[in-house]
């Protein structure tokens, strides 16, 4: 019997130098998936990943469109070597990815939307207005009513629910700041000022969310063939209307990463594929679900290692 599994794709923050370039050189089907992105956004966003710097790859208008295209190369790679999985889920912008997976739309039209989709979050609010910070090691509602005693008249909430006693927090950079302090004092292990150029996943992003619906209704969609869980609410979407709608709700929710992997355990799943660059959801996962099997698929070499461990060819 084949051991149910998901793939995960990462969000913002995974980007690194060079990514993607091996998966390019190696299999045919992702050099394909750089060459789609490059013509569907009309410029050559595969020379950025392959040779941009660190500070082209953080503009938030490249960095979502970057991530994406990696991600689906990285599966375009793999897919064809193991079974399906039983649900697909990312972290914010790895949301597209799983919906790209899950065929709700087309690479192209996902790549052209999250590039919209980064400069909208970036235009939403000035820069320097907003900011984000990991708390690290005080439970969720003792960070919740400390960010509603400081908020002051601004904004300030949970932004990413990542795993026990890890929450980044989004708003007002002096609220995030005032949050902070206070939620150190109040026996927080740390807090970790991000270098992010907007808040996201939070109310102040509302104006980007506005204009994302619009262009997410331009966008033909399909039913996921292979469930997506959300990650405004943890749900399985399985219906059209639901991804549209879920992906425009999740630029001002919180991102629920520890319900959803939650979730995901209590329907069966224990073993978990992150597709694309970097590491960041198995080491999530591990701390969110005791007994996790995470395998990883961010190089090369991963391929033919993750598919004999899935049992594939």
């Amino acid at each position: 019997m084949v051991t149910p599994y998901a793939f995960l794709f990462p969000g913002q923050g995974s980007q690194a130098p060079g990514m993607g370039k091996g998966f390019a050189e190696a299999f045919p089907e992702s050099r394909a998936v750089f060459a789609e992105a490059d013509e569907a956004l009309g410029a050559p966003l595969s020379r950025t990943c392959f040779e941009g710097t660190d500070a082209e790859l953080a503009r938030t208008e490249t960095t979502q469109p970057a991530i994406l295209t990696v991600s689906i190369a990285a599966l375009r790679a793999l897919a064809g070597r193991v079974d399906a999985p039983v649900a697909l889920a990312g972290h914010s912008l790895g949301e597209y990815s799983a919906h790209v997976a899950a065929g709700t739309f087309s690479f192209a039209d996902a790549v052209r939307t999250v590039r919209l989709r980064g400069r909208f979050m970036q235009e939403a609010v000035p820069e320097g207005e907003g900011s984000m910070a990991a708390i690290l090691g005080l439970e969720l509602p003792v960070l919740e009513r400390i960010c509603g005693e400081v908020a002051d008249g601004e904004v300030v909430a949970p932004a990413n629910l990542n795993a026990p006693g890890q929450t980044v927090i989004a708003g007002h950079a002096g609220a995030v700041r005032r949050a902070s302090e206070r939620a150190v004092a109040a026996g927080a292990r740390k807090a970790i000022a991000l270098p992010v150029s907007a808040p996201f996943h939070c109310s102040l992003m509302a104006p980007a969310a506005r204009r994302l619906e619009e262009v997410l209704a331009g966008v033909p969609f399909a039913p996921p063939r292979v469930p997506v869980l959300a990650n405004v609410d943890a749900s399985r979407v399985t219906e059209a209307d639901a991804a549209r709608s879920t992906l425009v709700r999740q630029v001002t929710a919180p991102v629920r990463w520890m319900d959803l992997v939650q979730a995901l355990g209590a329907s069966g799943v224990r073993t978990f594929v992150e597709v694309g660059p970097g590491r960041v959801l198995a080491g999530l996962v591990k701390r969110i679900l005791e007994g996790a099997r995470v395998l990883n698929v961010g190089e090369p070499g991963d391929v033919d290692k993750v598919a004999r461990d899935l049992g594939g060819a």
